[in-house]
């Protein structure tokens, strides 16, 4: 009863725009993702921001702006546990990131929404839909260009695996060819294979020239027992 003697039709009016306004964008940055057959699509992204809006708007009509900032601290921290929910790893592969991101742009666009800020709310999923469609071709384009081993920063070893009673020589010449061509060995691990050995050489090195490693591992490859030599590289992340 209380709600409808205090009932303030401009004030009802302006939470239904900023609800109306965060649905609407929600739902087209939702389309965008649900179109592409993401696990978050059009319905998740929706609730997100129209979620979002309505939070800020209450904080909003509770207590003012600092009810709002108050609001969006927990809105923030919400999201960021909703958007975790998305990630999914898969072996050494680590998908939805791209969708859980897309929550939390959904999640601040609700939130300009419930602010009073419906011009900023359209910019950013302008921004939001523009980066997820207009950035994926120069994400192939960058995909597909060839890799300049000199220029990235990884974890480079060299393998070599040779006759057990052979170990600890070929392990000295492993260490010493390598720094021969500067390539400081940062840590050197046995693997024992059967009747063979597979000595793993860790470079201190974050890059490398990959025509300088191909040539020092067939340096390697010629020692006498050694029935293989190679070089790997991995992310550093």
């Amino acid at each position: 009863m209380a709600g409808l003697i205090h009932f303030d039709p401009q004030e009802f009016l302006n939470t239904f725009i900023s609800l109306a306004v965060a649905l609407a964008l929600g739902t087209a940055i939702g389309a965008e993702r649900q179109y592409r057959q993401r696990n978050a699509g059009l319905r998740t992204n929706a609730l997100v921001a129209l979620g979002a809006s309505a939070f800020v708007d209450l904080g909003m009509r509770l207590n003012g702006n600092p009810g709002a900032t108050q609001v969006l601290a927990y809105v923030a921290s919400g999201v960021g546990f909703l958007g975790a929910g998305v990630i999914l790893k898969e072996g050494m592969n680590i998908r939805g990131l791209n969708t859980a991101a897309t929550i939390w742009c959904s999640a601040v666009t609700g939130a300009f929404a419930g602010a009073d800020h419906p011009a900023e709310a359209v910019l950013l999923a302008a921004f939001v839909l523009g980066g997820n469609t207009f950035l994926r071709p120069l994400v192939t384009l960058i995909e597909r260009a060839p890799i300049d081993e000199s220029a990235t920063e990884a974890i480079y070893e060299v393998r070599l695996t040779a006759i057990e009673t052979r170990r600890e020589s070929l392990r000295d010449l492993l260490v010493e060819t390598l720094e021969g061509a500067n390539y400081p060995v940062r840590d050197v691990e046995e693997l024992d294979r059967d009747d063979e050995v597979e000595l793993v050489a860790t470079l201190s090195a974050s890059s490398v020239k990959a025509e300088e490693l191909d040539a020092v591992t067939n340096e390697l490859a010629a020692l006498d027992g050694v029935s293989y030599a190679t070089w790997t590289s991995r992310s550093s992340d």
